[in-house]
C-alpha cells in the first residue's frame, strides 16, 4: 500500500510540475486602445471583444506551436483619445512589455502615430476599423474596412436608390479628410455634378481640390448651423448625407438631424463610423431607416453568427476583467473585425511554427489564411488586407440593422486615388 501510495504521490507530484510548467507558457500580447476621452465610447468594446477571442483561444488550449501550448496574457495600455500618446504606449508595449502582436487604435491619427514606432521596432499591429487607405505598411495588418469595402459600395447603393446630391461631413482628420476626397472625385466619375456634391471644397494654390466636404474637431457638440445648411441642400429633393464623424459627436449630429426634421425618406444618412455600439447612446426611434455600410452587423442569421453571439453573451456572464460593463451589450464591426484579427494571428502563427514577426508576416502574406467569423469568411493577402462580405443595413428601432444589400467577398484595395486622377483625366480629355 505503501509503495502504491508512494508511486501515486509521485504521479501526482510530475502532474503538478507539468501544470505549473505548462501555466508558465504564456505569449504576451497587446490591447492599444482609447479607454478614456472622447474615443472611449467606441473602443472600450475593442477591448472587451480582444479579452473575449483571449479567453476563449486561452479555454481551448492556447496558442499551439510544436508540442507546446502557449497562453495569451493580454497587456492593456490606454490611449486616452491622446494620439501622440497612443506612440507613446506603442513603445511601452513594444520595448517595455516585449509583446509579440498588438491589437488596437481607431482613428487613422491614432494609427499614423503609431505606425513610426511599429516600423521602427519591427512590431505587428491589427487594425480593426474602418479606414481611409493610401498606405500600407509592412508591420500593420488592416482587417478593416479599405474604402472599397464601405464607402463605395455604400454611394453605389445610395445611386441605385436616384440619390443625384450628396453631402459630406466628417470629423476634421485623415480618414474622413481623405475617404470625402476619394468619394468627392467618384461621384464626379459617376455624372454627379459639382454643385450637388454639398459641404464644400478646399483647393490648394494652383486650383486642385485637396478636400471636401464639412469638417468639425473631436468632440464637437453644436450642429445646429450644418443640419441647418443640410436642410437647405436637400430642399430640391434625391439628396443623402455622407457621415463620417468619429465618436461622441455623433450623439448631438443626430439629434439635430432629427429636431430639424430631416428623415430618412427626405434625406438620408448613411454613416461609416456608427454602428450597433453607438447607437445605444442615440435616439434610435428617431432614425430608423437610416443607413450603415459594414463588413458585419449583428442581426446576420448564420450559423457562425448564432454561435458567436452565444458564447459572448455566455462569457460576459462569467468574465472577471475589470471595466467590463455585462449589461445592454452589443456586438458591431469592428469588434467582429478585432476578434476576426486575433484568429488570423493565431492561425498563421501556428503555421510559422513561431512568434516570429518577419515569420508571422510571411504566412500572413501568402493568402492562405482565412477564418471563417461572425461577418463570414475573411482571407488575409498579400497586400495585408482581407477579402470580406460587405453589408449595408437599415437602422430599426431597436439599434439593430436590417440587412438589405451585400457584396460578397470584396477585396480590400488602400490605393484608390492614384486611380480615380487618371481616370478623370482621361474623361476630361
Amino acid at each position: 500500500m505503501k509503495s502504491f501510495l508512494s508511486k501515486l504521490l509521485s504521479i501526482g507530484v510530475v502532474a503538478l510540475m507539468s501544470f505549473r510548467a505548462m501555466a508558465a507558457d504564456t505569449i504576451k500580447v497587446g490591447i492599444l486602445h482609447s479607454l478614456s476621452g472622447t474615443m472611449a465610447i467606441s473602443e472600450t468594446s475593442l477591448r472587451d471583444v480582444l479579452l473575449f477571442a483571449f479567453d476563449e483561444i486561452n479555454a481551448a488550449g492556447g496558442v499551439k506551436i510544436g508540442d507546446k501550448s502557449y497562453m495569451i496574457e493580454p497587456v492593456i495600455v490606454d490611449g486616452a483619445s491622446n494620439w501622440p500618446l497612443f506612440a507613446e504606449k506603442a513603445k511601452q508595449l513594444l520595448e517595455e512589455d516585449k509583446v509579440a502582436v498588438v491589437f488596437g487604435c481607431w482613428t487613422s491619427v491614432s494609427r499614423k502615430s503609431v505606425l513610426p514606432v511599429f516600423e521602427k521596432d519591427n512590431g505587428l499591429l491589427f487594425y480593426p476599423v474602418q479606414y481611409e487607405g493610401e498606405e500600407l505598411s509592412k508591420n500593420i495588418f488592416y482587417t478593416a474596412e479599405a474604402v472599397n469595402q464601405q464607402a463605395i459600395p455604400a454611394v453605389d447603393y445610395l445611386l441605385a436608390q436616384g440619390k443625384k446630391k450628396f453631402y459630406l461631413i466628417g470629423t476634421d482628420y485623415v480618414y474622413p479628410q481623405t475617404t470625402n476626397l476619394i468619394l468627392y472625385k467618384y461621384l464626379l466619375l459617376h455624372g454627379i455634378s459639382l454643385d450637388d456634391i454639398g459641404g464644400g471644397l478646399r483647393k490648394d494654390d494652383s486650383g486642385k481640390v485637396i478636400s471636401a466636404g464639412k469638417y468639425t474637431p473631436f468632440g464637437h457638440t453644436d450642429y445646429q448651423q450644418i443640419v441647418a445648411e443640410i436642410k437647405q441642400f436637400a430642399a430640391s429633393g434625391d439628396a443623402c448625407v455622407v457621415n463620417t464623424i468619429n465618436g461622441d459627436s455623433n450623439v448631438p449630429f443626430f439629434k439635430e438631424v432629427a429636431a430639424a426634421g430631416l428623415t430618412p425618406a427626405n434625406c438620408p444618412v448613411v454613416s461609416f463610423s456608427l454602428a450597433e455600439d453607438e447607437l445605444r447612446a442615440l435616439p434610435t426611434k428617431d432614425l430608423v431607416g437610416e443607413l450603415g455600410c459594414w463588413t458585419y452587423f449583428m442581426s446576420l442569421k448564420t450559423p457562425e453568427n448564432k454561435s458567436f453571439l452565444k458564447r459572448w453573451d455566455e462569457w460576459l456572464k462569467t468574465e472577471d476583467h475589470p471595466g467590463v460593463v455585462k449589461e445592454k451589450r452589443v456586438v458591431d464591426s469592428p469588434m467582429v473585425l478585432s476578434y476576426d484579427g486575433v484568429y488570423l494571428w493565431k492561425a498563421a502563427v501556428e503555421k510559422a511554427g513561431t512568434f516570429d514577426v518577419d515569420k508571422v508576416r510571411q504566412i500572413l502574406e501568402s493568402g492562405d489564411i482565412s477564418f471563417d467569423g461572425p461577418g463570414g469568411m475573411t482571407t488575409m493577402k498579400a497586400n495585408h488586407h482581407t477579402v470580406k462580405n460587405v453589408y449595408i443595413g437599415e437602422t430599426r428601432a431597436n439599434g439593430q440593422f436590417k440587412i438589405v444589400k451585400t457584396f460578397d467577398q470584396v477585396a480590400g484595395e488602400p490605393f484608390l486615388l492614384k486611380g480615380l486622377d487618371e481616370k478623370l483625366a482621361a474623361m476630361n480629355k
